[in-house]
């Protein structure tokens, strides 16, 4: 079996930040593993050292910039991975579910993996919604914010257990190939030992344009555009007390009284 996990690198931002224009100003900026990604690579590299999976391959869109973040999928486990980028994405301020679609979908035909793992969503558009809409591109089947996988193949069909809303969850049987958005607390992502740290940097890292994939540069033409950013104001007030449960429990008290909370 082969799975195919797609990684992000996404933003990261300092408490205290400003804003320029449509952007964060880069000197609050920092870059990480989209950490609903790093579950998905997890669940990928257990697969395999439990003996179902052969291979475990990595794909993102981005710059060469990214190399480094996306290379602790490798140091965690994954043998080869797979970057998409040239010119014509240079200028793109935001890549839309479609966009985004049409690349990975390009990528999937290419690898035919028989599981593809993405996390639930990315924290820095939280669109929650590539994963599904890849597997309607390519016709696999999909199951969304799944939290627990059993490691139990037989018959080419994965049982998941789905987030369903109010709480409710779904047991399911899913026929592969099939795409699976993970959830976060479906397993305990590993740190990347200094080992995997070192193996990382000669594993396989391709970099392909959309030439490559077969991919029209009018399909990343994005249906999205960024008109403003800024930070919200809050609507509600916050009062903190600080000393001992005896100090402080008088001043409680009387807060809650006067809001009408308690008698």
């Amino acid at each position: 079996m082969k799975i195919l996990v797609t990684v992000k690198e996404v933003a990261t931002v300092e408490d205290e930040f400003e804003i320029e224009g449509t952007e964060i100003a880069d000197q609050y900026l920092g870059a990480d593993l989209n950490e609903w990604d790093d579950y998905a690579i997890e669940e990928a590299v257990q697969l395999q050292e439990d003996g179902i999976a052969d291979e475990v391959v990595t794909v993102t869109i981005g710059p060469e910039d990214c190399e480094q973040t996306i290379r602790q999928a490798l140091a965690k486990g994954a043998d080869r991975a797979v970057r998409v980028w040239d010119d014509s994405l240079e200028g793109v301020d935001l890549l839309d579910v479609n966009a985004k679609t049409e690349i990975l979908s390009a990528v999937i035909e290419d690898e035919d993996p028989d599981l593809v793992l993405t996390g639930v969503q990315a924290g820095d558009d939280s669109f929650g919604a590539t994963g599904v809409s890849v597997a309607e591109e390519v016709g696999y089947q999909w199951g969304a914010v799944v939290n627990h996988l059993e490691h139990d193949f037989d018959d080419e069909v994965a049982s998941v257990r789905r987030e369903l809303e109010g709480g409710v969850e779904e047991l399911t049987d899913i026929e592969l190939p099939a795409v699976l958005t993970i959830q976060t607390g479906i397993n305990e992502p590993r740190y990347a030992s200094l080992r995997g740290i070192r193996q990382a940097q000669r594993k396989e890292l391709d970099v392909q344009g959309l030439a490559d994939l077969g991919v029209e540069e009018s399909a990343i033409e994005s249906e999205l555009t960024l008109t403003d950013m800024y930070e919200p104001e809050s609507e509600s007030d916050v009062t903190v007390w600080e000393g001992s449960a005896d100090e402080t429990a008088s001043e409680l008290g009387e807060l809650l009284r006067d809001k009408g909370v308690a008698p």
